[in-house]
């Protein structure tokens, strides 16, 4: 049944409503709100002691489509509301307050709908699910706990700074990889463009010498000609590969679970892989346990969280473990997957009764290291991919210019 209701307001969103009016003491006001109808709009707004001049209905824009909301938007919105709600703010006060300061105007739209299915009765948890592309179940499941043990606030501001951190890890990541891959097609596109528009000019300036060319000008020349004649088959054959590449990622579960595999055989990248994944499981894992999710069903949700097959294997093999009687930290050591600090520092917690603390350390370690393996990599990257560019212009450069300085010599 939830998973109808879920549906049924994905597909029938209530619409919105600019409205203009006066308060109790006369001044005049506006705003935005969401309702199922016109006349439930003006209800509304009497029922908030507005009186109401005007309400129309909210058009939708003509060009551009909306902005994307971003998990770190989501970290915003639950950081705000988890202040408000320790401030002593009523929930439907709070939203209103969020909604007003957020920046993201999709955002705030997926907001006032939660707002007003908070208002009709709905607890936060079942309104945050109609919404499961901006709300994943583990956010949800974790609020509902919150709400179930009275400590809503402290829920909140865990999962917000769970959110940050795990998006903050992701950044990292991104970076380590989008680096050298930018770099790369920089310098791809150059020489490109030097083998295609440059190198041609100098060729015809050379078939006028009559003169014997050097070896590495002739061979310049013919990577030329080359690349010449096949850059357009070569361009076509790379967004064909993309597009397989890219379909191929969305729809086989066997393709993504090779370049899960892959990347963690890396060499350097691998190791940054590797720690990052050990991260996202602590944290996660840090999160749920905190919440009073029994420890089994927290290791089915982590394991869902991994963002990598093959550690996904390995927590669900935890689990069955965990499940059979067998300690965390034994299951993780028979995994054999999971570097001995981590099984030695959640050994310690589960002996100390302290698993959450140490799951907490396990995390902002590797966070840390993380951290320093993407610093040191840009930092060896950057002398090494300008030496690498200075190569490829410089040769070219050389190559066009060394039978001029030739025939200088001879004069």
């Amino acid at each position: 049944m939830a998973t109808v209701s879920a549906s049924a307001n994905k597909t029938a969103q209530p619409p919105t409503f600019i409205w203009q009016g006066k308060d109790k003491s006369g001044n005049k006001i506006k705003g935005e709100i969401v309702a199922s109808s016109l006349p439930q709009a003006k209800t509304l707004l009497r029922t908030q002691g507005v009186l109401v001049s005007t309400v129309r209905k909210k058009s939708k824009p003509l060009f551009g489509g909306k902005r994307k909301i971003t998990p770190a938007d989501i970290a915003v919105f639950l950081r705000q509301l988890a202040t408000m709600l320790k401030a002593g703010v009523p929930v439907v006060q709070s939203f209103d307050i969020v909604i007003d300061g957020m920046e993201n105007p999709s955002l705030r739209e997926v907001l006032r709908k939660t707002k007003v299915e908070i208002e009709s009765g709905s607890t936060l948890a079942s309104s945050l699910r109609a919404h499961p592309m901006e709300f994943d179940a583990l956010v949800c499941n974790l609020i509902e706990s919150g709400e179930q043990s009275g400590a809503l606030e402290q829920m909140l501001d865990r999962i917000a700074t769970y959110k940050e951190k795990t998006e903050a890890l992701k950044a990292k990541l991104k970076k380590a990889v989008k680096y050298p891959i930018a770099v790369v097609c920089i310098a791809i596109v150059v020489t490109g463009i030097l083998l295609i528009k440059v190198v041609p000019v100098f060729e015809e300036l050379f078939n006028g010498f009559g003169a014997e060319l050097p070896a590495f000008t002739r061979f310049v020349l013919n990577i030329s000609e080359v690349v010449q004649a096949w850059w357009f088959p070569a361009l076509i054959l790379g967004f064909i590969f993309s597009y397989i590449f890219k379909q191929a990622k969305a729809r086989s579960k066997k393709f993504n679970d090779f370049l899960d595999e892959t990347s963690l055989k890396l060499p350097i990248m691998g190791d940054i892989m590797n720690k990052a994944v050990v991260a996202r499981y602590a944290r996660t894992l840090a999160t749920t346990f905190a919440a009073g999710v029994p420890l089994v069903e927290a290791l089915e949700t982590v394991a869902r969280a991994a963002g990598n097959s093959v550690y996904e294997k390995a927590i669900l093999q935890i689990r069955d473990g965990v499940t059979s009687g067998t300690q965390l930290q034994q299951s993780m050591r028979y995994a054999g997957i999971f570097p001995p600090m981590a099984v030695q520092m959640v050994a310690i917690g589960e002996e100390s009764g302290a698993l959450e603390t140490m799951l907490d350390k396990v995390a902002s370690y590797y966070e840390a290291e993380v951290d320093n393996a993407v610093d040191g990599l840009t930092a060896m990257l950057e002398p090494l991919i300008m030496s690498v560019l200075g190569v490829l212009v410089g040769g070219l450069l050389i190559a066009m210019y060394l039978p001029i300085f030739q025939m200088g010599n001879a004069i």
